[in-house]
């Protein structure tokens, strides 16, 4: 049974979670609303005992275009509206979610999309996805974990590249830079992701979590204090910009 949300769908279909952005007029535009009620349907995710994993995917011609910039412009400064964003810790429920996630993404996998997908398990993209990071060339730099995933998936040389220029990528050149796991047709990406996620279920309690907190301790600096320093960063260039522009 699906729960109303204002900006997601959050159903259960026998052993997994399904959520998916629904926001698509805005081609699914991260949003505060959207922030609460992904934090809300994530603890119930890990709350719920007969969840065995969960899928992540959006609604309409999207699966995220990125944060909702039209918020940005409602704050008094983007400090101010970079701040607000993270009363609510979504990204670190994903990292901690003791239950392995899938996400299924398509159409446009645009900035805060590719930074949920990058804290998913298995990334499964329809071949007519549209990646890009474009926060450099929007004055901002990724908040929501992008300067440490994308070098810890693609190397540090591709996401400088990927970062600075803020170019567009298709799925093909996402599976060789390691960002996705595999890349389907658009009619089979459905299909596809929902029997990941379901085998994935069926694995024993506490595995999965035990290998998601072993793979993401293998690095120098733990994901969760690269996050932490992403933010301060984040904070810090915000307000030489927002000083700037008095």
């Amino acid at each position: 049974m699906a729960t109303p949300f204002p900006t997601i769908i959050y159903e259960k279909v026998g052993d997994v979670a399904h959520v998916s952005l629904n926001r698509p007029e805005r081609l699914n535009a991260y949003s505060v609303a959207m922030r609460d009620d992904f934090a809300q349907a994530l603890w119930a995710v890990g709350e719920d005992d007969e969840v065995g994993a969960l899928l992540i995917t959006g609604q309409g011609r999207a699966f995220c275009a990125g944060a909702d910039l039209s918020e940005f412009g409602s704050a008094p400064s983007q400090v101010i509206a970079r701040r607000v964003r993270w009363q609510r810790d979504v990204w670190g429920q994903l990292i901690d979610l003791p239950k392995p996630i899938v996400v299924a993404v398509h159409g446009y996998c645009i900035g805060s999309g590719i930074e949920i997908a990058l804290l998913a398990d298995l990334r499964i993209a329809a071949s007519d996805t549209v990646f890009a990071m474009p926060e450099v060339q929007l004055g901002m730099i990724p908040a929501a974990g992008g300067s440490q995933t994308l070098p810890a998936n693609a190397g540090p040389s591709v996401a400088l590249d990927l970062l600075l220029t803020g170019r567009r990528f298709d799925a093909n050149a996402a599976l060789g830079y390691g960002l996705i796991s595999r890349v389907v047709s658009p009619d089979e990406s459905e299909e596809t992701s929902w029997a990941v996620a379901s085998q994935l279920a069926q694995l024993p309690p506490g595995f999965a979590a035990a290998m998601r907190v072993a793979l993401r301790e293998t690095g120098i600096t733990k994901l969760a204090d690269g996050l932490r320093t992403e933010r301060r960063l984040s904070a810090s260039l915000a307000s030489i910009d927002d000083i700037q522009k008095r």
